[in-house]
């Protein structure tokens, strides 16, 4: 921020440098991980280190709406340091991944496809934290997104404890074979605590396309064949 510089007369004059309050690049981030806490306290540790670390930078959290495991962390750290949640979940979930009472805006839809598409549409960039298969589904959806063009948002794998070096290891063996491209091996960033990588995902710049000519896709989720029509549940309702 710049400091105001005031005239004599104690106003602010022409020209003078006026104090400016920078807000996050980010106002809504969605979290992919698991409806599972998994076997590590670390991996809880982190989801809750992810939360605060959302809310210390004025970012709101999107998530998959559960209560339970890693979501059910991520979700509360970021609800009891005072930012705001946004889950979206399919109402035939509900009563697999909800348990008690959930915290803040609930978004019921009805089905997974649709799922992907309200949290891809309520972000404006992407980080995954461990999870098993649907946390991959839904990092690699994103991940292929920008690979296509259709969309520029960033995104992030939090590699808590090295979860993640296989899946990296497999990327770098798919760069070697020729199947993806190397510009395209940094289409997403990648760090072991949630610090360093907000940070990096606030400094990243989308990966050019290294033909210019090739034709991109508009960001509408319609065009990926999801029509989400949102139902909001007050978060009180939905006590199971």
């Amino acid at each position: 921020a710049v400091a105001a510089a005031k005239n004599r007369s104690g106003g602010v004059g022409e020209g003078a440098a006026v104090e400016v309050q920078e807000g996050p690049r980010f106002r809504r981030v969605c979290v992919f991980c698991g409806s599972s806490s998994g076997k590590r306290s670390s991996y809880r540790d982190a989801a809750v280190e992810l939360g605060k670390e959302l809310v210390a930078r004025r970012m709101d959290l999107v998530y998959g709406g559960g209560s339970l495991g890693l979501m059910g962390e991520v979700s509360e750290a970021v609800h009891k340091a005072g930012g705001h949640v946004i889950g979206v979940i399919p109402t035939t979930l509900m009563g697999k991944e909800i348990t008690g009472v959930t915290v803040g805006e609930v978004v019921a839809v009805s089905g997974m496809h649709e799922r992907k598409a309200a949290m891809a549409r309520n972000a404006d960039a992407f980080i995954a934290l461990p999870g098993g298969y649907g946390t991959l589904d839904e990092l690699l959806e994103v991940i292929a997104w920008a690979q296509l063009g259709i969309h520029t948002k960033p995104v992030g794998l939090l590699n808590v404890d090295g979860y993640y070096d296989f899946l990296l290891a497999f990327i770098d063996k798919a760069v070697d074979d020729g199947f993806i491209r190397p510009s395209q091996r940094h289409i997403f960033v990648s760090a072991p605590d949630a610090r360093d990588l907000v940070r990096k995902l606030e400094d990243y710049v989308a990966v050019e396309e290294e033909n210019p000519a090739t034709p991109k896709l508009r960001w509408e989720i319609e065009q990926v064949g999801y029509k989400a029509t949102l139902q909001f549940v007050p978060a009180a309702y939905l006590v199971l």
